[in-house]
């Protein structure tokens, strides 16, 4: 009984300090991580596959993962790295992937995931974005603020940037979708 009493304690003392965590993040952040929602996550998806051939795709500010996971399942030839900063949205995503991986494989499944898909912890505003063909944000005004001088500077001559909710600062996108979600979340893709 004793045993199982600390296991209990040991597991609400965990889950407190990963609840402290993700809200010391997003406190820090300025934001949550946020799911996209189905119609948003088939808008990014037509978007990505736009983009002609192979490419490398980074999604700042990946949160769970959802978002990556699926543009990688539905975008053949694309590689996406996913960065994020608060361990806990991380370790999940991570945990997504590897589980996704191994799914595919042992069904053999022609469109494997291996290789495509990644998660990193690190610093959207410090990260180097030069050889991205694609940058996904689903951030806040704040941080597309501080990332529009730095797409300009490092992305290649016609990467695409796809943010969803808000718009990148002086910057007039090539389209802007409306999704049909309760919402009416807008998609905004932009060249560079």
């Amino acid at each position: 009984m004793v045993i199982f009493q600390f296991i209990l304690w040991l597991i609400a003392l965990v889950t407190l300090i990963l609840v402290v965590s993700i809200v010391l993040v997003s406190w820090k952040n300025g934001i949550s991580p946020m799911p996209a929602s189905s119609h948003v996550r088939q808008v990014v998806i037509q978007e990505v596959n736009r983009i002609p051939g192979y490419g490398n795709v980074i999604e700042a500010g990946s949160g769970w993962g959802t978002l990556a996971l699926d543009v990688v399942r539905s975008c053949p030839g694309k590689r996406l790295t996913g960065i994020e900063n608060s361990l806990v949205p991380l370790w999940s995503s991570q945990l997504l992937a590897f589980v996704n991986v191994r799914i595919r494989q042992t069904r053999g499944s022609r469109n494997s995931l291996e290789g495509r898909l990644r998660f990193i912890r690190g610093d959207i505003y410090s990260r180097s974005y030069e050889h991205a063909d694609c940058v996904i944000c689903y951030l806040f005004p704040g941080a597309m603020n501080l990332l529009v001088d730095k797409f300009i500077r490092e992305l290649p001559a016609g990467a695409r940037v796809i943010s969803v909710c808000f718009a990148l600062p002086g910057k007039v996108p090539l389209r802007t979708i409306t999704c049909r979600d309760a919402l009416c979340t807008k998609v905004y893709v932009y060249a560079f």
